[in-house]
């Protein structure tokens, strides 16, 4: 090999690793840093249509996110303190999905929100709680736990 292709292989591995490295640093899009937000006082003669999707920018975005990703499953969600998910399900969603769906969520909710012990609040179409999720983030382990 002359010196030629050797500088010539030489830079384009430099170049290569440049673009990846740029790439992957813009490409890694996690979650914001919240910000400090007051919360919107309740308006108590009003009767319920949608919860605050997010008391942080990150947790109203992944709010908004499952809402619309889930293509009518989920009538609404919430985040809390970037680690309680809260999820209205649809009539659509049959008591057998329910657990999948949460375990779903629950991954989801730990790729935006990574390194912390995360909560998933399962609610039914009548909004009462049917089934907690605990996610330890130390053993990527999600303890189930119904409703009584």
């Amino acid at each position: 090999m002359n010196v030629f292709q050797r500088s010539r292989k030489f830079f384009t591995a430099i170049a290569l690793v440049v673009v990846l490295m740029f790439t992957t640093a813009c490409g890694a899009a996690t979650a914001k840093e919240p910000r400090a937000i007051s919360p919107a006082p309740i308006d108590h003669t009003s009767n319920y249509s949608q919860l605050e999707r997010g008391n942080s920018v990150a947790g109203q975005d992944f709010g908004n996110w499952v809402v619309t990703a889930s293509k009518g499953l989920i009538k609404d969600a919430y985040v809390r303190d970037n680690n309680k998910l809260g999820v209205v399900i649809s009539s659509q969603v049959r008591p057998t999905e329910v657990k999948d769906l949460t375990k779903s969520l629950a991954q989801g909710f730990h790729k935006n929100f990574p390194n912390q012990d995360l909560t998933v609040l399962m609610y039914a179409p009548d909004k009462k709680l049917i089934l907690t999720a605990r996610y330890d983030s130390q053993s990527n382990q999600i303890e189930y736990q119904q409703a009584s």
